[in-house]
């Protein structure tokens, strides 16, 4: 498995951008109330932020130690996974919530500081779980064997002892 590549997360943030400002224009166009984040939402971002780095450290402290623990590869895989997935949603909602930040600022009728706050909060939940899946993945990064003529390349999740 491969890293998450900076392109990657920066194309579903713009996609997410488009999709979350557009939405906010069509709810208004159809006469219908926008869309505002909660802040329990934030809430939750951040407690899935701390879940995949809390699953991603027990990988790093024994594929680090001086003596090397025997690690479930299919659980270091799942881990790694995990960790992909959320960076990839996080890009998602990161750019969906600057999409509805740049509706909100652009519209006409006054800045309203409570839908501000809300979608500020949602933003910076969201950046912590792209934050999150990209230590998750470099937690579970496998340091090289000694005999390994490929030394250089290392695979996240590839977590032979």
């Amino acid at each position: 498995m491969t890293r998450t590549r900076l392109s990657t997360l920066v194309a579903l943030a713009a996609l997410g951008a488009g999709a979350g400002f557009l939405a906010q224009i069509a709810f208004a166009a159809a006469g219908l109330p926008k869309y505002r984040p909660e802040y329990p939402l934030a809430l939750s971002l951040l407690f899935i932020a701390g879940i995949v780095v809390a699953f991603a450290l027990p990988i790093r402290r024994a594929t680090r130690a001086e003596v090397r623990t025997r690690i479930d590869p299919f659980h270091a895989t799942r881990v790694v996974l995990l960790a992909k997935a959320s960076s990839l949603a996080g890009a998602l909602l990161t750019g969906a919530s600057l999409g509805l930040l740049v509706e909100l600022l652009t519209r006409s009728g006054g800045l309203n500081t409570d839908s501000l706050l809300r979608t500020l909060a949602v933003l910076g939940g969201s950046i912590a779980v792209v934050a999150a899946g990209l230590v998750g993945e470099w937690l579970c990064t496998v340091p090289p064997r000694d005999d390994d003529p490929d030394a250089d390349r290392v695979a996240p999740g590839s977590l032979e002892s």
